[in-house]
């Protein structure tokens, strides 16, 4: 059977149209439906911190030189998929109770600017002693900006006694002591 010239671009139209619509029909606001609940998304992430500050007082008595955390900001420092702008009260808490106690609170982020990354976390309360954001040439992996930025503070003598991130990718490399991986959903939550 023969299938004409107009016929063949037809179907080419037809399937790319189908490409098309599949590809448009998955959005971030698709994914977002797919999240779980914002009270079943607290409650993991507050099984994740639990006992992070009492972790942070035994850390502390042992001692060391700069001792530090480092804290990713979408999803994780900020409830960025469910209540953009506002802090993640168990990673705030946290932030402000390793301060309190004398670590430094730096920042690891794929955001681009350093400051407007610093003034979104310092306007919902929490302290930071250094920002990392990526540079254009890690513009790819977020994997690679977050242990690019971790080994710059190792470099720059900090102990990074814990990290904190939603995804994988933010764990990736090491440099740290102990993490704390809170809730990512198969990486849906950015």
């Amino acid at each position: 059977m023969s299938i004409s010239l107009h016929s063949r671009a037809v179907h080419r139209l037809a399937a790319t149209a189908l490409v098309v619509a599949g590809a448009t029909m998955f959005t971030p606001a698709a994914a977002h439906a797919e999240l779980p609940s914002y009270a079943t998304w607290r409650a993991d992430v507050k099984a994740a911190m639990s006992g992070g500050t009492a972790w942070l007082d035994q850390r502390k008595a042992q001692g060391g030189e700069r001792l530090a955390i480092v804290l990713d900001i979408d999803n994780t420092a900020l409830q960025t998929d469910y209540r953009p702008g506002t802090a993640t009260p168990e990673v705030l808490e946290f932030a402000r109770h390793a301060k309190d106690i004398g670590f430094s609170v730096l920042f690891a982020s794929y955001r681009t600017s350093a400051d407007s990354a610093t003034s979104a976390v310092t306007a919902v309360g929490y302290p930071v002693d250094a920002m990392c954001p990526r540079t254009p040439r890690e513009a790819r992996h977020a994997t690679d900006s977050k242990q690019a930025c971790r080994q710059k503070y190792v470099s720059e003598g900090y102990t990074i006694t814990a990290n904190v991130g939603n995804r994988p990718g933010d764990f990736t490399g090491g440099n740290y002591e102990k993490a704390f991986k809170l809730p990512d959903y198969n990486e849906t939550l950015q």
